[in-house]
């Protein structure tokens, strides 16, 4: 009898290697801030740290069993670890649904682990680190050339238009408020974006990030009572506006052009 691969078996291997890939962004968003070794020591408990053994770090399930808390101290174990690793697996299980297991599915995969570890990094620390952003512009232009979207001029111009433009608007800002408004972080994660997505993806991913920035920011400025001065980080916004473009641009831009414009 010839053997068959059950239904949905690829897509649920494809989450679960999104999911244990996610494992591993908990560790870069923990360690990258505060400039640890990635490999050494192992896993292990911030509070007691008796190293956590390989049945108590399977993606999302050791969690679970657990209920949230370390084995050996009671300690709870924050959110943010099962939260990544299955919001890494469901959008790696989105991309494949959309791309299939082709060039372009790699691609994506690379854009969206990159943005899911600075938002994380960025929420923790309000910063964006160089060793993420500056690697990430040179390997979208260089996965340019393999990407089947667009090509590598208009990820060059992606970089400069995205790069350019928050340079600019950081310039104009610290002019007039006498205060950093853009951090360097944020304009080269707009270039990196743009070297993955293209001009089009720049104007889109800074039109969606800009509104639900304002909406979420107006929400945590009238929580806080701080007004203007609360520090809000922009690189999750940019992450997010840049995953709806990745989903829903193209489709976007037709609705736009062919439905508003008429063209």
């Amino acid at each position: 009898m010839p053997f068959t691969i059950p239904f949905f078996a690829e897509e649920v291997l494809v989450f679960l290697v999104g999911c244990c890939f996610g494992s591993f962004y908990n560790v870069l968003i923990h360690r990258l801030p505060a400039q640890e070794s990635i490999v050494r020591p192992g896993s292990h408990c911030p509070r007691c740290s008796h190293p956590i053994s390989f049945y108590d770090n399977i993606p999302l399930m050791s969690y679970a069993i657990l209920r949230g808390k370390c084995r050996y101290c009671g300690e709870r174990i924050s959110l943010r670890y099962p939260l990544v690793e299955g919001l890494t697996g469901a959008l790696a299980l989105f991309l494949f649904l959309r791309c299939g297991l082709t060039p372009q599915f790699f691609i994506d995969c690379i854009l969206v682990s990159l943005l899911i570890i600075i938002t994380f990094i960025d929420l923790d620390t309000y910063t964006i680190p160089d060793a993420l952003s500056v690697p990430g512009i040179v390997a979208g232009f260089a996965l340019s050339f393999l990407a089947l979207r667009f090509s590598w001029l208009d990820s060059l111009i992606g970089i400069f238009v995205g790069g350019g433009s928050f340079y600019l608007i950081a310039v104009v800002f610290e002019y007039f408020r006498h205060k950093e408004g853009l951090g360097g972080g944020d304009i080269k994660l707009l270039a990196m974006i743009g070297a993955f997505l293209g001009w089009p993806g720049v104007v889109l991913t800074v039109l969606a990030a800009s509104l639900i920035g304002t909406v979420v920011g107006v929400v945590i400025m009238w929580r806080s009572r701080k007004g203007l001065d609360t520090r809000i980080p922009f690189g999750p916004f940019l992450a997010c506006g840049a995953v709806l473009y990745l989903f829903w641009g193209e489709a976007f831009y037709r609705w736009y052009v062919g439905d508003i414009l008429g063209l």
